[in-house]
Protein backbone atom coordinates (compact mmCIF):
# COMPACT_ATOMS: atom_id res chain seq x y z
CA UNK A 1 0.00 0.00 0.00
CA UNK A 2 1.12 3.40 -1.06
CA UNK A 3 1.50 5.72 2.49
CA UNK A 4 -0.18 9.00 2.59
CA UNK A 5 0.62 11.07 5.49
CA UNK A 6 -1.93 13.18 7.14
CA UNK A 7 -1.62 16.05 9.54
CA UNK A 8 -3.76 17.73 11.52
CA UNK A 9 -3.48 20.90 13.58
CA UNK A 10 -5.24 22.67 16.06
CA UNK A 11 -6.94 25.28 13.37
CA UNK A 12 -10.59 25.12 13.00
CA UNK A 13 -11.89 22.71 10.58
CA UNK A 14 -11.27 18.85 12.06
CA UNK A 15 -14.11 17.71 10.70
CA UNK A 16 -11.71 17.77 7.70
CA UNK A 17 -8.98 16.08 8.52
CA UNK A 18 -11.42 13.09 10.65
CA UNK A 19 -13.77 13.09 6.86
CA UNK A 20 -10.34 12.46 4.99
CA UNK A 21 -9.22 9.66 7.27
CA UNK A 22 -12.51 7.95 6.96
CA UNK A 23 -12.65 7.98 2.99
CA UNK A 24 -8.85 7.43 2.43
CA UNK A 25 -9.56 4.05 4.93
CA UNK A 26 -11.47 3.10 2.32
CA UNK A 27 -9.55 3.57 -0.68
CA UNK A 28 -8.16 0.40 -1.60
CA UNK A 29 -4.27 0.69 -1.98
CA UNK A 30 -3.24 3.49 0.21
CA UNK A 31 -2.39 3.50 3.76
CA UNK A 32 -2.20 6.62 6.29
CA UNK A 33 0.43 7.55 8.22
CA UNK A 34 -1.18 10.29 10.46
CA UNK A 35 0.84 13.17 12.63
CA UNK A 36 -1.30 15.42 14.80
CA UNK A 37 -0.13 18.72 16.56
CA UNK A 38 0.02 19.63 20.02
CA UNK A 39 -2.87 22.20 19.44
CA UNK A 40 -5.05 19.55 17.45
CA UNK A 41 -6.20 17.57 20.25
CA UNK A 42 -8.15 20.70 22.02
CA UNK A 43 -9.72 21.51 18.66
CA UNK A 44 -11.05 17.60 18.16
CA UNK A 45 -12.26 17.35 21.15
CA UNK A 46 -14.23 21.38 20.88
CA UNK A 47 -15.75 20.53 17.38
CA UNK A 48 -15.88 16.87 17.44
CA UNK A 49 -16.61 15.89 21.04
CA UNK A 50 -14.78 13.20 20.98
CA UNK A 51 -11.26 12.34 22.24
CA UNK A 52 -8.15 12.71 19.77
CA UNK A 53 -7.58 8.57 20.25
CA UNK A 54 -10.84 7.64 18.37
CA UNK A 55 -9.85 10.07 15.63
CA UNK A 56 -6.52 8.72 16.01
CA UNK A 57 -7.72 5.11 15.06
CA UNK A 58 -8.90 5.78 11.64
CA UNK A 59 -5.19 5.54 10.28
CA UNK A 60 -3.44 2.68 9.81
CA UNK A 61 -0.10 4.10 11.46
CA UNK A 62 0.20 7.09 13.98
CA UNK A 63 2.76 9.32 14.89
CA UNK A 64 3.92 11.09 18.26
CA UNK A 65 4.78 14.82 16.62
CA UNK A 66 7.58 14.83 19.13
CA UNK A 67 9.09 11.94 17.51
CA UNK A 68 11.36 13.78 14.82
CA UNK A 69 13.37 10.53 13.98
CA UNK A 70 9.96 8.57 13.06
CA UNK A 71 9.88 7.30 9.53
CA UNK A 72 7.74 10.02 7.78
CA UNK A 73 10.52 12.24 8.68
CA UNK A 74 12.72 10.94 6.24
CA UNK A 75 12.85 11.04 2.20
CA UNK A 76 13.38 7.81 2.48
CA UNK A 77 10.30 6.79 3.92
CA UNK A 78 7.99 6.27 0.06
CA UNK A 79 5.14 8.72 0.70
CA UNK A 80 2.66 9.27 -1.96
CA UNK A 81 2.45 12.94 -0.58
CA UNK A 82 1.30 14.83 2.53
CA UNK A 83 -1.94 16.63 3.68
CA UNK A 84 -2.07 18.99 6.39
CA UNK A 85 -5.90 19.00 7.28
CA UNK A 86 -6.62 21.86 8.46
CA UNK A 87 -4.12 23.49 8.19
CA UNK A 88 -3.23 26.77 10.99
CA UNK A 89 -1.21 29.92 10.01
CA UNK A 90 1.56 29.01 12.05
CA UNK A 91 1.96 25.54 10.87
CA UNK A 92 1.91 27.58 7.27
CA UNK A 93 4.50 29.82 8.63
CA UNK A 94 6.92 26.80 9.47
CA UNK A 95 6.30 25.13 6.34
CA UNK A 96 7.01 28.22 4.83
CA UNK A 97 10.04 28.79 6.32
CA UNK A 98 11.42 25.45 6.54
CA UNK A 99 11.13 25.17 10.42
CA UNK A 100 10.67 21.42 10.93
CA UNK A 101 10.45 21.95 14.84
CA UNK A 102 7.98 18.96 14.85
CA UNK A 103 6.79 15.70 13.02
CA UNK A 104 4.18 17.69 11.35
CA UNK A 105 6.56 20.60 9.88
CA UNK A 106 9.20 18.37 9.17
CA UNK A 107 7.51 15.51 7.59
CA UNK A 108 6.15 19.00 5.50
CA UNK A 109 9.75 20.22 4.55
CA UNK A 110 10.19 16.62 3.59
CA UNK A 111 7.61 16.09 1.21
CA UNK A 112 8.59 19.49 -0.04
CA UNK A 113 12.21 18.43 -0.61
CA UNK A 114 11.38 15.17 -2.15
CA UNK A 115 9.05 17.04 -4.76
CA UNK A 116 6.14 15.32 -3.57
CA UNK A 117 2.35 16.60 -3.68
CA UNK A 118 1.77 19.04 -0.59
CA UNK A 119 -2.10 19.72 0.55
CA UNK A 120 -2.49 22.32 2.96
CA UNK A 121 -6.66 23.36 3.63
CA UNK A 122 -5.43 26.62 5.15
CA UNK A 123 -8.01 27.70 7.47
CA UNK A 124 -8.21 31.28 8.52
CA UNK A 125 -10.16 34.40 7.78
CA UNK A 126 -9.54 37.25 7.40
CA UNK A 127 -5.93 37.21 5.83
CA UNK A 128 -3.06 39.79 6.73
CA UNK A 129 -0.25 40.33 4.23
CA UNK A 130 2.14 38.24 6.50
CA UNK A 131 -0.76 35.19 5.81
CA UNK A 132 -0.86 35.57 2.22
CA UNK A 133 3.46 36.01 1.73
CA UNK A 134 3.47 32.69 3.63
CA UNK A 135 1.21 30.85 1.33
CA UNK A 136 2.93 32.08 -1.62
CA UNK A 137 6.38 30.69 -0.60
CA UNK A 138 4.72 27.43 -0.01
CA UNK A 139 2.94 27.27 -3.65
CA UNK A 140 6.39 28.75 -5.04
CA UNK A 141 8.11 25.52 -3.19
CA UNK A 142 5.73 23.17 -4.81
CA UNK A 143 3.00 23.03 -2.37
CA UNK A 144 -0.94 23.27 -2.89
CA UNK A 145 -2.75 25.52 -0.44
CA UNK A 146 -6.07 24.33 -0.48
CA UNK A 147 -8.64 26.55 1.88
CA UNK A 148 -11.79 24.78 2.68
CA UNK A 149 -13.82 26.73 0.42
CA UNK A 150 -17.85 25.57 -0.02
CA UNK A 151 -18.98 25.12 -3.23
CA UNK A 152 -22.34 26.54 -3.40
CA UNK A 153 -23.22 26.19 -7.19
CA UNK A 154 -23.25 22.33 -6.10
CA UNK A 155 -26.48 23.19 -3.98
CA UNK A 156 -25.28 21.46 -0.90
CA UNK A 157 -27.58 20.34 1.31
CA UNK A 158 -25.66 19.78 4.68
CA UNK A 159 -22.93 20.94 6.36
CA UNK A 160 -21.42 16.89 5.82
CA UNK A 161 -22.06 17.92 2.10
CA UNK A 162 -19.57 20.94 1.52
CA UNK A 163 -16.77 19.00 3.48
CA UNK A 164 -17.23 15.83 1.28
CA UNK A 165 -16.62 18.23 -1.79
CA UNK A 166 -13.43 19.56 0.01
CA UNK A 167 -12.24 16.20 0.50
CA UNK A 168 -13.28 15.31 -2.80
CA UNK A 169 -11.05 18.63 -4.07
CA UNK A 170 -8.14 17.28 -2.48
CA UNK A 171 -8.59 13.73 -3.49
CA UNK A 172 -8.42 14.31 -6.97
CA UNK A 173 -5.34 17.05 -6.46
CA UNK A 174 -3.27 13.75 -4.72
CA UNK A 175 -4.59 11.34 -7.69
CA UNK A 176 -6.76 9.30 -5.71
CA UNK A 177 -9.89 7.81 -7.48
CA UNK A 178 -13.08 8.42 -5.64
CA UNK A 179 -16.77 8.92 -6.14
CA UNK A 180 -17.13 11.12 -3.34
CA UNK A 181 -18.72 14.45 -4.70
CA UNK A 182 -20.80 15.40 -7.49
CA UNK A 183 -18.42 16.88 -10.06
CA UNK A 184 -19.46 20.11 -11.98
CA UNK A 185 -21.10 19.16 -15.91
CA UNK A 186 -21.78 22.77 -16.55
CA UNK A 187 -24.89 24.90 -17.10
CA UNK A 188 -26.85 24.11 -19.84
CA UNK A 189 -26.70 27.15 -22.64
CA UNK A 190 -29.91 29.20 -21.98
CA UNK A 191 -32.83 29.58 -24.88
Amino acid sequence: MTPLIVGITGASGAVYGRRLLEVLRGCEGVSTHLVMSEAAARSIRHELGIEPQALAELAHVNHDPRDIGAAIASGSFPARGMVVAPCSMRTLAAIAHGLGDNLLTRAADVTLKERRRLVLLARETPLHLGHLRNMVAVTEMGAVVCPPVPAFYLRPRSVDDIVDHTVARVLDVLGVPHALSARWAGLPIAA
